[in-house]
């Protein structure tokens, strides 16, 4: 079942005294709107959200300058703005592309960060891995469980 689109909590100003390890731990999960009488209200997140935030946003940029590009096919756009996919195949550098904005467009609209950050590292890796000369010979690429996967 997919996740549902920027899961949110709401607490009033006063919960953050009166129950401060609570809205905390809500925080660690999901963003949470602090609202309050005398202010703006403040959203209260992790480290590691308002990161993966600050990355898709910077992954964005790149794909609009990517979009706006008219000088070449897709895979040719995202190599320039990802140099990495040069050690990639022709073939692989169209499925890269494709994949990574296949990625974007979940990421876009179901507000989950990682699953674009998650591709982006997995490609990036792979073009790593055949860059260090792994793509010479025969691989089986294994997941963490030991599970034969296509890719790191």
């Amino acid at each position: 079942m997919p996740s549902a689109p920027f899961r949110a909590t709401t607490r009033r100003s006063s919960d953050l005294s009166k129950r401060s390890a609570e809205v905390f731990a809500e925080a660690e999960d999901h963003p949470v709107t602090v609202t309050r009488r005398d202010g703006e209200n403040l959203v209260l997140m992790s480290q590691r959200e308002a990161e993966g935030r600050a990355r898709l946003l910077e992954f964005a940029a790149q794909l609009i300058g990517v979009a706006v590009d008219g000088d070449g096919s897709l895979a040719d756009r995202m190599t320039r703005a990802f140099p990495w996919m040069f050690a990639l195949s022709a073939e692989g550098r169209v499925r890269c592309a494709q994949d990574l904005v296949d990625a974007a467009r979940a990421s876009f609209s179901t507000d989950q960060p990682h699953l674009v950050m998650a591709e982006l590292t997995s490609w990036r890796e792979t073009a790593t891995a055949i860059a260090a000369g792994l793509g010479r010979a025969e691989v089986e690429w294994l997941s963490a469980d030991g599970d034969p996967v296509e890719r790191p």
